[in-house]
């Protein structure tokens, strides 16, 4: 369940890294909302963060990463970090072509995953997606274990529902890529 940390009290991104390095909370203007995964949400993420990595690693065009990267998404609200399960920002978007050291990124990915967790509710995961592509992401994939299904949702507000025989392409954001989305539920 996303509960908050502390209701009275509001954070910026820096605050909360500062305050909670062990758990992973979303920031949602300022509120901390705790973000929990199931194991086989966790195995979903797992491979797809595996798969985008290496394929990215091997033609060359960015950095796949786990769930436990935020992102300070909006410049104008130092109150909003999100937490995508996993995300792929091309090579390019780094400052200088160097990975920050500070402990979230301040630009957007171009890819964001979501896994949806039994736990998760409706509205949360759909917040998230909202804010991922206001911010500017290209392409939000959502995975559904339990219904073993996934959306693709692009920034151009069109999108698809994928069923096991179905394919999860990387379309012009990691071009070439392709996963079918059965083989994330292996063993689920």
């Amino acid at each position: 369940m996303n509960a908050p940390l502390m209701i009275e009290t509001t954070y910026t991104a820096e605050e909360m890294y500062d305050l909670d390095k062990e758990h992973r909370y979303e920031l949602v203007d300022g509120v901390p909302l705790e973000r929990t995964m199931s194991v086989g949400s966790s195995l979903v993420a797992t491979r797809l963060v595996v798969r985008v990595g290496a394929f990215a690693d091997s033609h060359g065009l960015g950095y796949a990463f786990a769930t436990d990267l935020g992102y300070k998404l909006f410049p104008d609200n130092p109150r909003s970090l999100r937490y995508p399960d996993v995300s792929f920002v091309r090579r390019d978007f780094f400052p200088d072509g160097r990975i920050p050291k500070s402990g979230y990124c301040t630009f957007v990915p171009a890819l964001a995953v979501e896994v949806v967790s039994p736990t998760d509710e409706a509205e949360v995961v759909e917040a998230r997606v909202s804010d991922f592509l206001r911010a500017g992401v290209e392409l939000v994939w959502v995975v559904y274990p339990e219904a073993r299904s996934a959306y693709v949702i692009r920034a151009d507000g069109s999108a698809a529902r994928l069923t096991e025989s179905g394919e999860l392409s990387g379309e012009n954001v990691l071009p070439g890529f392709i996963y079918r989305v059965g083989d994330l539920f292996q063993g689920l």
